[in-house]
């Protein structure tokens, strides 16, 4: 059994001090890893849902075999685990623009690092993912032609509520449209948020995507009581995307 409460990992990164930390759940007496940037809570093992929701939402209509997928955002894993259990994908392209992210994964130190670390189908890639979407030099440094089916980001805490005030420009129209060049033609690009359907947002999406639309995933939090909610975007590039 594990310490009530252990830090694992503490570290001075450019965008503040990040800090892993697991306690042990007074109700279940299961384990709960927690995310910390500064005093702010990013991310817990309690709450996944809309993590894997990105994935399954995202992926949901694309076609049935050989699928190219990239994650913004690493984290605990969540939405890269919930994309290679899809048993259509091939390859995944998970950029993190911390390297002790990366690190906590290929040391084993949360729940999902191995299997992540060790799937022949999945590359750990240390980068900004924000600056390489914004590029024409591709999402994958080793295949930097490479387009993808799907491109699924959570990073920011929701389109107006971001860690580094230069993501903001991605949730725009012309942020969105450079993405959009990085996904094959129908292919989708999805966002997880924090916060409930945005409809400046959407319009956004609208402008630059020929289909989009916003899920409310629901969840229990035991924490607070009662339910809480994360909003999943799913956007398709359309036949036509270049």
């Amino acid at each position: 059994m594990s310490l009530r409460f252990e830090e694992l990992d503490w570290q001075e990164t450019p965008i503040g001090e990040i800090s892993l930390r697991r306690r042990r759940h007074p109700a279940s007496g299961e384990d709960v890893y927690e995310v910390k940037l500064g005093d702010e809570f990013l991310m817990s093992s309690l709450f996944t849902a809309g993590e894997i929701a990105l994935a399954e939402l995202g992926l949901a209509k694309l076609p049935n075999t050989g699928l190219d997928v990239a994650v913004g955002g690493l984290g605990l894993g969540y939405t890269a685990q919930a994309a290679l259990d899809d048993p259509r994908v091939r390859r995944l392209t998970v950029i993190d623009a911390l390297a002790e992210v990366i690190d906590w994964h290929q040391r084993g130190l949360v729940p999902l690092g191995t299997r992540l670390a060790s799937d022949s189908r999945c590359r750990l890639v240390h980068g900004d993912f924000f600056a390489m979407a914004a590029e024409t030099g591709g999402l994958d440094p080793e295949e930097p032609d490479l387009r993808f089916h799907a491109v699924l980001l959570d990073v920011d805490h929701s389109p107006r509520h971001v860690l580094r005030p230069r993501h903001a420009s991605l949730y725009q129209p012309a942020g969105l449209r450079a993405l959009a060049r990085h996904l094959r033609p129908g292919g989708v690009f999805a966002l997880w948020s924090n916060d409930p359907p945005d409809e400046q947002f959407i319009s956004a999406l609208t402008e630059v995507f020929a289909e989009s639309a916003a899920h409310v995933v629901e969840f229990a939090n035991p924490l607070q009581g009662g339910t809480s909610a994360n909003t999943v975007y799913v956007a398709g590039a359309g036949a036509g995307a270049s």
